[in-house]
């Protein structure tokens, strides 16, 4: 969006030049319209590139699916790379405003787990939760400048994990800490995207207790 600088310089017949004078408008903002726009296509895409993928969902599909012409995205992202950004940023900011919360907590470090894990099935499985499988599966169609941007929230989403982990393993409830458990866990919940089908079996509560019985034994 441009901001402009108005000015006028009056200056009176057969007179000396007045004194310059520059009228500003007030810098332009963005509005809860704005907002609620933008907010709609990062939801919409992130529907769409999971169910038809990155290069399989073109500019007017997303604008088309948000009752816009077909270019009015780019008044929002500058392209459709930008746009797949944004959406993995959505899953991932989500995600770990609660995952924070929960680390931050005094509960015991298998609690800690138990929630984490719940918590983690619901970014990836949960209703209307497109974001983080978007991640997954089309992180190599990101720009190199824009994964960068991406992996500084992936990396403190991560570690909140590890710091758990090692706090299992303090607790005699796992025999490593290593990247690698770490690692193995989170790549098979996130696998689960490919199989899992809500409303048929298991519920997620159930699903994530076996999940933490299956690594912990409990």
């Amino acid at each position: 969006m441009k901001t402009t600088l108005d000015s006028q310089q009056h200056i009176e017949p057969a007179a000396p030049l007045r004194k310059r004078t520059v009228r500003s408008r007030p810098l332009a903002t963005v509005t809860d319209e704005d907002g609620n726009r933008r907010a709609d296509l990062v939801r919409v895409s992130a529907r769409l590139f999971r169910e038809k993928g990155f290069d399989g969902t073109t500019v007017r599909d997303i604008a088309h699916a948000v009752g816009m012409r077909s270019g009015s995205p780019f008044y929002h992202f500058k392209s459709k790379q930008e746009i797949l950004a944004a959406v993995m940023e959505e899953g991932l900011v989500a995600g770990l405003g609660e995952v924070e919360r929960i680390v931050a907590s005094s509960t015991p470090p298998l609690e800690k787990f138990r929630s984490l894990v719940r918590a983690h099935l619901e970014t990836v499985l949960g209703e209307g939760h497109d974001f983080i499988p978007v991640l997954l599966y089309d992180w190599h169609a990101l720009t190199p400048d824009l994964q960068e941007q991406i992996i500084g929230l992936k990396d403190r989403y991560d570690q909140l994990w590890q710091k758990t982990i090692s706090e299992l393993k303090d607790a005699g409830l796992i025999r490593s800490d290593s990247k690698v458990v770490r690692l193995l866990l989170l790549g098979a919940i996130n696998y689960s995207v490919q199989w899992y089908k809500p409303g048929k079996g298991l519920s997620l509560d159930e699903l994530s207790e076996q999940t933490v019985e299956f690594f912990l034994g409990t």
